[in-house]
């Protein structure tokens, strides 16, 4: 294995993003998630999924519907999954600033992803910040990955120079 792809030993209460598997899995989570964006509590949560995929810190999918009102807006253009099937964008907003293609959602995912309907996952290098039980999340490198990065988690993670072809 290149050394770059090396995994990092978990420690203990750590999980390594080389044991998630491919295709990705779905894992419910309670822990509290805070989104803050222009100063402002966009979302404040116990109730997420985990999208959890081989190479990548976890995505946390949200439900819409604990946004703020308003904060959530279509933006343009749209990505394809090759797992969860079409993607669109939604613009963010908070506390006066506005982040375009700040977040995504699938309107239709495929059936084996269908607990993702009705819930939006957040660039989390686009807000302020975002948080996971109190810790301030470190957002995945290479600007497309959504990922999530915490105590919790060890990589390498894909998104890193180096790393376009894991």
């Amino acid at each position: 294995m290149h050394s770059e792809r090396r995994p990092a030993i978990p420690l203990p209460g750590q999980e390594s993003v080389w044991d998630y598997p491919r295709p990705p899995r779905i894992e419910p989570n309670t822990e509290r998630i805070r989104i803050y964006l222009g100063g402002e509590l966009i979302l404040d949560t116990t109730d997420s999924l985990r999208v959890l995929e081989t190479s990548h810190p976890p995505a946390y999918y949200l439900p819409r519907s604990e946004f703020r009102p308003g904060a959530l807006e279509p933006a343009p253009g749209s990505s394809f999954c090759e797992f969860k099937g079409p993607a669109k964008y939604l613009t963010v907003r908070g506390g006066g600033e506005v982040r375009e293609k700040a977040a995504w959602f699938y309107p239709n995912p495929v059936a084996a992803y269908a607990a993702l309907l009705d819930r939006v996952a957040v660039y989390p290098g686009r807000m302020d910040y975002c948080e996971v039980e109190g810790e301030r999340v470190r957002p995945q490198a290479g600007g497309y990955y959504g990922g999530w990065i915490t105590g919790r988690v060890t990589g390498p993670f894909k998104g890193g120079p180096g790393s376009l072809g894991w």
